[in-house]
């Protein structure tokens, strides 16, 4: 366990260090067509950062031996994990077929040659930089490799077992601090699950303000977890998205939920990117039916914007007068300013038996 000192006097003096840390979905879409993977950490990766000589006496800690200080970065300085992150990205720099998250760095290819050159690459460039990786967490040449808490293996992607058996082994929490811990731990992989923010409400709301430290667990606590349990026995497994591939987006609506999905054809089978699903506010369930389809419709695109802004897709809806707003007027005030919000988007909108829309509308009535 790495030592790590109260910096919380000196955290308040730095001006704050910005520096961008990569969207996981963006590293994961980079991964959709690697067959052959390759991982390292960096060993202590903080303490392979040395520090300013102006600098270390700031760091400085009492002992028996008296006040030592720091000539490596220390664990807790606010401006540690900028510092790391744009060290990692000068390195790696914009190097082909490498990526990295923190001290996490990951060779990916499509054949052993261009993956013999990317992994020659990586350990030219972290010699070059003094840097040194720990021998246990190397791994070389796999079909699969864990990433960021997920198995990655031929475009697929889903949650590492030992989270799973995790999550399947929480017992009930008793105080406020254990429940936040639990659902950090779930929250992680809620991308996962539909209509996590509906199940996983009654544990939410024992962290409202007012409530108890020693949390008052109910019948509805007991059927959040029993559920979140068993979705987690056997999760999806999820596509990584094909930018090179037309996306499709399905939406449904009921009285009080929404659901979309994002799915692509692989080999003529359409298969799941992500989905999402919330409930619809009360002034929103008494929208009318074709007002709570187009809201379904916005809140689709809106949610996986990242995936669609600039490529043309196919938005499938079982509501039939929804294949008409993109070309039609509206006469409804509401239904025009969606209509005028996604003309940035360019996409065709099709029509499909309920029966085929099964997953959207699942989504939407389960919340």
């Amino acid at each position: 366990m790495p030592l790590c000192i109260d910096f919380r006097k000196l955290n308040a003096v730095p001006v704050f260090d910005a520096e961008n840390i990569p969207r996981q979905e963006d590293l994961f879409n980079q991964l959709s067509h690697a067959t052959i993977f390759s991982s390292c950490d960096l060993c202590k990766a903080y303490w392979q950062v040395p520090l300013h000589p102006d600098c270390r006496k700031y760091t400085a800690f009492q002992t028996q031996l008296g006040l030592i200080q720091w000539v490596r970065m220390p664990f807790g300085l606010v401006t540690a994990p900028a510092t790391f992150c744009r060290l990692m990205r000068l390195v790696i720099g914009q190097t082909p077929d490498l990526l990295s998250y923190f001290d996490d760095t990951l060779v990916f290819a499509t054949s052993w040659q261009q993956h013999i050159v990317a992994l020659r690459a990586l350990l030219t460039l972290l010699r070059r930089h003094g840097l040194h990786v720990n021998p246990s967490k190397v791994s070389i040449g796999s079909s699969s490799v864990e990433f960021l808490g997920h198995m990655i293996s031929s475009g697929t992607l889903v949650p590492v077992q030992k989270k799973m058996d995790k999550i399947l082994q929480l017992s009930v929490p008793v105080k406020k601090k254990e429940v936040r811990s639990l659902l950090g731990l779930v929250n992680y992989y809620r991308h996962f699950i539909a209509n996590f923010a509906s199940i996983s409400a009654p544990l939410s709301d024992l962290l409202r303000k007012g409530t108890p430290e020693k949390v008052q667990w109910t019948p509805g606590c007991d059927q959040s977890l029993a559920e979140i349990k068993r979705l987690f026995s056997s999760p999806p497994i999820l596509i990584i998205p094909d930018m090179q591939e037309t996306f499709i987006v399905r939406s449904d609506a009921s009285d009080f939920d929404i659901g979309a999905e994002l799915l692509q054809d692989r080999d003529g089978i359409l298969m799941l990117c992500c989905y999402a699903s919330r409930k619809l506010l009360p002034r929103e369930c008494r929208y009318s039916a074709i007002e709570r389809e187009a809201l379904a419709l916005v809140f689709a695109v809106t949610q996986f914007q990242r995936y669609l802004i600039f490529k043309h897709f196919v938005l499938q809806t079982d509501h039939k007068p929804l294949a008409y707003l993109r070309t039609g007027s509206p006469k409804n005030a509401r239904l025009m300013r969606w209509a005028l919000a996604l003309q940035e988007f360019s996409f065709q909108v099709v029509h499909i038996h309920g029966s085929e829309n099964v997953h959207a509308d699942v989504l939407s009535r389960l919340c």
